[in-house]
């Protein structure tokens, strides 16, 4: 088989380098940079299970910014460009997987497109109408960052927005590469893919949430936030897992699916799917707030990435935190490896981890690390358990 992928991050990447191992894959991207790194077998994201496959391990891969190579003769065509949403205007922007629908069946006409991309409810219905071609299907990805690949060797789960010959192609596929237990395969309607997309994502926005909270509660009265936790967690219907307090939630999905899921609710009587997204505002207001009562000269912001073992600095909730410390007017510094830049919203951006240390009074961490235990008195964290 032929498979086109479109786009080369987090999703994209891992797909095509999964598929390769069995199928001919062209990776395409309008970064010439990022295309390049790929032909000299150096992932452009921080996945460390992606490096190690396209060194070590036999790929049928191609990468290039042409896209008639890609398209041409492609039996599958996978779509996973960036789309975002504006909650300002309600309105979730999808251009570039338009463009490369119309781009990729002007060269081929008969491919199966397979879209991966975060959209908004009832979009696929409304693009198979407006190209009439039924081909095009949802399948949405359930991805880490940093874990990219590893989860598509190791997938909770395979949803497909289709029950036809095309959906069940892409299954076969993706399954041919699983090395755990084969995960269950679900066929939907398009509709109900994207819908389990959204929700999905906006649970875990709402397990993060409700952990946070019970941290703001345990920090208001002097309690011990992991005795709570743990006890809460013994409960085997909630568990000991994705409860580790931070300064909220943020990244590639969980801002933009909550915000786009509340507004599908636009004429549905709703309560709680407007509270998650509110009450990750509220918990950067308690930290900010929980931080200038300490009364900082100079706070360090050690790292933008959103969580250990990511590049992603994409809507993460230290920003949040770093602009609400900056409306006081308390001075910001920021140590952030993967920043080339020299300021980030006009504050400083150092490599030097030791200056850095140095130099502020207060050091926030959203997750700890090793890198600070020679400085812990200055740090500020909620991160309890050493884990995402």
């Amino acid at each position: 088989m032929k498979v086109a992928v479109v786009g080369t991050g987090y999703v994209g990447l891992s797909v095509a380098v999964l598929l390769s191992q069995r199928h001919q894959v062209v990776a395409l991207d309008i970064d010439q940079e990022k295309i390049e790194l790929i032909r000299q077998q150096v992932s452009p994201i921080v996945d460390t299970d992606i490096q190690h496959y396209l060194q070590n391990v036999p790929l049928d891969l191609t990468a290039t910014c042409d896209p008639v190579l890609a398209y041409q003769d492609a039996d599958i065509v996978v779509i996973a460009t960036p789309t975002d949403y504006d909650p300002q205007t309600n309105y979730f922007d999808t251009s570039s997987v338009e463009t490369v629908a119309r781009a990729a069946l002007a060269c081929n006409p008969t491919a199966c497109l397979i879209i991966k991309s975060t959209i908004p409810q009832g979009f696929t219905r409304q693009l198979r109408a407006t190209l009439n071609h039924e081909r095009i299907i949802f399948a949405p990805e359930f991805l880490r960052e940093g874990k990219a690949l590893h989860d598509n060797l190791y997938p909770s789960r395979l949803v497909l927005g289709a029950r036809n010959q095309c959906a069940e192609l892409f299954a076969e596929l993706m399954l041919e590469a699983v090395l755990g237990p084969a995960p269950e395969v679900l066929f939907t309607d398009a509709d109900e893919a994207e819908a389990i997309k959204l929700f999905a994502n906006t649970y875990l926005a709402m397990r993060i949430a409700y952990f946070n909270e019970l941290d703001s509660f345990a920090e208001s009265h002097n309690l011990d936030s992991r005795q709570i936790i743990a006890g809460v967690g013994l409960d085997p219907r909630i568990g000991q897992h994705y409860n580790n307090p931070s300064f909220g939630y943020g990244g590639y999905c969980l801002p933009k699916d909550t915000r786009q899921l509340l507004a599908n609710y636009a004429n549905v009587p709703s309560t709680l799917i407007k509270a998650i997204v509110a009450a990750n505002t509220t918990r950067k207001d308690f930290i900010a707030d929980a931080i200038l009562s300490r009364k900082p000269a100079r706070v360090g912001i050690y790292r933008l990435v959103m969580k250990s073992a990511s590049d992603n600095i994409r809507s993460s909730a230290v920003q949040g935190i770093m602009k609400r410390i900056k409306a006081k007017g308390v001075p910001v510094q920021v140590y952030e490896p993967v920043l080339e830049d020299s300021s980030f919203f006009n504050s400083p951006v150092v490599t030097d981890l030791a200056a850095f240390k140095q130099d502020c009074d207060l050091i926030i961490a959203n997750r700890m690390t090793d890198e600070l235990n020679d400085v812990r008195h200055k740090v500020y964290t909620r991160d309890l358990f050493g884990r995402d």
